[in-house]
């Protein structure tokens, strides 16, 4: 089955990894798959309680709003079954106004689910007054609530036999619904309940599909209607008819107030139980056994009843809920039902694979082991990873249902491990600080770089610096305030402190609460660099040296050549010069040509 293929399901991307599905889900139906908190379908009971504890609205129930559209566009005839508990939910509105409202969304008809509720009454005294006149004292459970009948077949598989074997009220509804419009009509639920979508998939012959009371109101605005506006018309009423006392169910005890008027209280026990953590605790520890007389248990999921449910918006108190409820609910104890329809249904126990597998003892503290888990005082069995022990969580490793990473402390203790090892391994300075420049964490570099012990050791224990203030051993921690001050990091270069050079980082840890700073001593790299400037300084002044001699030099030779050349050229101007046959004597009077 595919994830969204199940009445309820995650967003994988919207998972924060935060658990409190895992926490809070009664039946563990949870399992972390690539850290995302998935939910398993063969486990879950659809009571919805992670879709209302999920902070990041991770887990969702399936929308089926677009296969009721879909119904509607293909021309089928269809009606719907209306929960009672529409009234606490859509108090803003007339019960004419909403009819309305539902049917101009293309419904031929609206019906109330409390007329199947009254059905059901009427069967399960019959079933009472049968155990009483056989002298049965057994248990019966309710089936109004399917995720209880969930629960019931699943986890309790010895309690079956004990589920009350008539149909739900919304499947009984079904059935007369089609009895009098005919088995072709569609039928479409809209209540306060995810689990009544297992209903729907498993009955598709009489429930179409379940909407949520937050479906009906998206609908509406889909189709840009405001039930407020609308003035109903004489067609705009409950078909069948109106329901009477059964519109008391979705409250806590509300079905026995339903039972009462048949004079059973002197002959049967009847209680209620709400709130699926209840349920669990009475009925696991209950003794079938040594009941003295016929006992009825009227069962379901949510606390204080279907009024609670997971898909309700309403959030007035339970007692506020209640009287509504009872206002629009009329009991006549004169008119005492007897069964119209064959509503009769069987249930079974589900066979599943609940992680309850007993794992060997060596398995166990192996897995414990990998956790951080060496002694019995180490399992702290503080819940923070869903599960009520640290044994349990093991046991859910070895299922595969969970990952070591869900162990808060071992976490906590892992993440400090890691961050100690880096902060001795790097070779730098490291300190971190709180907002008052406490020191918090530190590494022997630190401490060796900026110990002085004529000034630390009457203040200071030298093995243990934490809790010291960093004003004590460094000038510049305004570099560290300014940090905490502007949330940002800081990088400065050529910091001097003391004879020393420093090149320092702050980084942010906790906003305003913490930072952490990497001081680097560049003091030797600075004089090296300065050793570097003097020795090019020396080897400058050397060749400017050399260049000015070998121009000096050039200087003088090239005089001496001038003079030379001025000297040869003089002497060669009084010269006899012949060419070619042509003598020229200079400064005579004869000439030879």
């Amino acid at each position: 089955m595919s994830n969204r293929d199940f009445p309820l399901y995650t967003v994988k991307n919207d998972c924060q990894d935060c658990y409190k599905c895992v926490r809070r889900c009664p039946v563990k139906a949870i399992k972390i798959e690539d850290n995302s908190a998935m939910i398993v379908p063969e486990l879950c009971i659809a009571c919805g309680i992670c879709y209302e504890v999920c902070p990041a609205s991770a887990k969702q129930p399936r929308n089926d709003l677009a296969r009721a559209k879909y119904l509607v566009s293909s021309n089928r005839e269809i009606y719907v079954s209306l929960a009672p508990s529409w009234v606490t939910e859509f108090s803003e509105f007339s019960k004419d106004q909403l009819i309305a409202a539902i049917r101009r969304l293309g419904i031929k008809g609206v019906s109330e689910t409390a007329l199947g509720a009254q059905e059901v009454t009427a069967t399960t005294v019959e079933k009472l007054k049968d155990a009483v006149n056989k002298k049965e004292n057994r248990l019966m459970i309710s089936t109004a609530c399917p995720a209880v009948v969930e629960y019931v077949e699943k986890y309790l598989p010895e309690l079956t036999p004990c589920l009350a074997q008539v149909a739900s009220p919304l499947l009984a509804h079904c059935r007369m619904l089609k009895n009098k419009f005919g088995q072709h009509i569609e039928t479409i639920f809209i209540g306060p309940c995810i689990a009544k979508k297992f209903e729907a998939d498993r009955h598709p012959d009489l429930l179409s599909l379940s909407l949520s009371f937050e479906d009906l109101r998206q609908w509406l605005k889909d189709e840009g209607i405001n039930p407020k506006e609308l003035n109903p018309g004489v067609f705009d009423v409950f078909v069948l008819e109106e329901a009477q006392e059964g519109r008391a169910y979705p409250i806590e005890g509300g079905m026995i107030e339903t039972i009462k008027p048949h004079n059973l209280s002197k002959d049967v026990y009847m209680t209620q139980i709400t709130g699926i953590y209840s349920l669990q605790d009475e009925l696991k520890h209950i003794d079938i056994n040594n009941l003295h007389r016929p006992t009825f248990l009227e069962c379901l999921a949510c606390y204080g009843g279907c009024v609670s449910g997971p898909c309700t918006s309403n959030k007035s108190s339970g007692l506020q809920k209640r009287m509504e409820i009872l206002k629009e609910t009329s009991f006549d104890e004169t008119a005492l039902r007897k069964p119209q329809y064959n509503i009769a249904e069987n249930y079974k126990s589900q066979d599943i694979d609940d992680g309850g597998r007993k794992f060997e003892e060596a398995d166990i503290r192996k897995v414990l082991t990998k956790i951080g888990k060496y002694s019995i005082e180490d399992e702290l069995n503080c819940g923070g990873c869903g599960y009520n022990t640290c044994r349990n969580f093991a046991c859910a490793l070895l299922e595969g249902k969970a990952e070591p990473e869900m162990c808060v402390s071992h976490m906590k203790h892992q993440a400090q491990r890691k961050a100690n090892a880096l902060i001795r391994c790097i070779p730098s300075p490291i300190v971190i600080v709180d907002a008052k420049l406490n020191i918090m964490e530190y590494n022997d570099q630190f401490r060796d770089t900026f110990w002085n012990e004529d000034e630390h050791a009457e203040i200071y224990d030298y093995n243990n610096l934490y809790g010291a203030n960093l004003r004590d051993f460094v000038s510049f921690t305004n570099l560290f305030t300014a940090s905490l001050d502007l949330e940002q990091d800081i990088h400065k270069e050529h910091v001097r402190h003391e004879d020393k050079m420093f090149d320092v980082v702050v980084f942010n840890i906790d906003k305003k609460q913490s930072v952490g700073g990497i001081i680097e001593d560049v003091t030797n790299a600075e004089m090296h660099k300065e050793q570097i400037a003097e020795r090019a300084k020396e080897v400058i002044h050397k060749n400017l040296a050399t260049v000015q001699q070998i121009a000096c030099t050039l200087g003088e030779h090239m005089a001496e050549t001038e003079v030379l050349l001025r000297s040869i050229a003089k002497d060669y101007a009084t010269t006899d010069i012949e060419s070619e046959g042509v003598k020229i004597r200079t400064n005579s009077t004869e000439k030879k040509v």
